[in-house]
């Protein structure tokens, strides 16, 4: 699979059956090429003009299962919210 399918996928939050939205990067570790996390930016502020406040920043150990369309994750929402620049 290549990133450009992952960024295609919606992400779904399985504890809260709630869409997070789509993949934009990858947290890679530069020694062994792995992929650790992936990021998926949060709500715009003011429809999404003035770019996000947060992103949610998932740990590949918290993928549930990746399918065709979408990528179902178990994460605890407020953890995984790291704030932007």
């Amino acid at each position: 699979m290549r990133f450009f399918d992952l960024k295609h996928k919606e992400v779904i939050n399985v504890q809260s059956c709630r869409s997070l939205g789509c993949v934009s990067d990858l947290e890679l570790d530069c020694k062994t090429g792995c992929i650790l996390a992936l990021i998926v930016p949060g709500p715009g502020r003011l429809c999404w003009f003035l770019g996000q406040d947060f992103e949610y920043v998932i740990p590949w150990k918290c993928i549930c299962q990746i399918g065709t369309d979408i990528i179902l994750v178990d994460i605890d929402e407020e953890k995984a919210r790291k704030k932007c620049g």
